[in-house]
Order: C-alpha cells, then structure tokens, then sequence
C-alpha cells in the first residue's frame, strides 16, 4: 500500500514546494511593488487561479505523510514523514487562518474603486510575512519526504 502512496506525496509536495518557491522568487517581489489598484488586481488574478490547486496539493501531501508516518518502516524513513506531515499541517493552519481571509477580501475589492483607507488596511506586509512563512514550511515539507524516501532506500 505504501508503494503507490509515496511518489503521489512526493508530487503534491514538491508542487506545493514550488509554488511557494515561485511566490518569493517572483509573486511577492511583483506584488510588493505595484501601485494599490494593480496589486489588488494582481492578487485577485493569482490567487485565483491557485484555488483549488494548492489547497489540494497541501492536503493530499499533509495527510499522505500522515498515512507514511504510521506504514512505512523502518523508524527513521517514519519519523521524517511525521516531521514533513507537522510542517505541512502548520502550513496549512497559516494558509486557513492568515493568507486565504486576505485572498478572499482582495477579491471582493473593486481596484478602480479602492477604499478610502486602502493605505492603512493594505494587507501586503502582513501577507507577505505569512506567505514567507509558509514557503518555508512547504519547501522543508518537501525536503524532508526526500530525505524520508532515501531513508526507504
């Protein structure tokens, strides 16, 4: 049963690994920048088109490592999927209550028609602390199914 799991847990972590990595090395760089209209239509444009993508991608590696921790023998291959499983679960925690209420509110705003206090409620700084947060997470997640895998070997 393990078999087929790994290399699917492998997949989806190493895509949730890279698209966080292409959120620093080119998403929040683009977005740090913008004038306000731009990145709110900026954000909405990305975000959108990440859901349903990375939430599955996080979801199917998380409980994949889960399922890995408790199967796989010997020790160290199933502690290092528990330890990928915990950063991921966090990873996602972040993502539920951090990124995806800012993703959702960017949404719903109008960039030709920003509020009036847009400069004070913009989310940018606070998004982009958890968002690099949760790159770091996911790449670690990823790094450790690797290191996992090789201790299968």
């Amino acid at each position: 049963m393990t078999t087929p799991l790994i290399p699917v847990v492998l997949l989806a972590a190493g895509l949730a690994a890279g698209v966080m990595m292409w959120t620093q090395l080119g998403g929040w760089p683009l977005l740090s920048t913008l004038p306000p209209d731009r990145y709110v239509y900026t954000h909405a444009f990305f975000a959108g088109r990440y859901d349903p993508f990375m939430p599955a991608c996080m979801l199917v590696a998380g409980a994949g490592d889960v399922a890995l921790a408790v199967l796989v023998e010997p020790p160290p291959a199933r502690w290092l999927f528990a330890l990928a499983g915990l950063l991921g679960a966090l990873c996602i925690a972040i993502s539920i209550s951090r990124n995806v209420p800012v993703n959702r509110w960017i949404r719903t705003l109008d960039p030709d028609n920003l509020p009036a206090d847009f400069a004070a409620v913009d989310p940018r700084r606070s998004w982009g602390g958890w968002n690099r947060l949760r790159a770091v997470l996911s790449i670690a997640a990823f790094a450790l199914n690797c290191l996992a895998l090789t201790a299968l070997l």
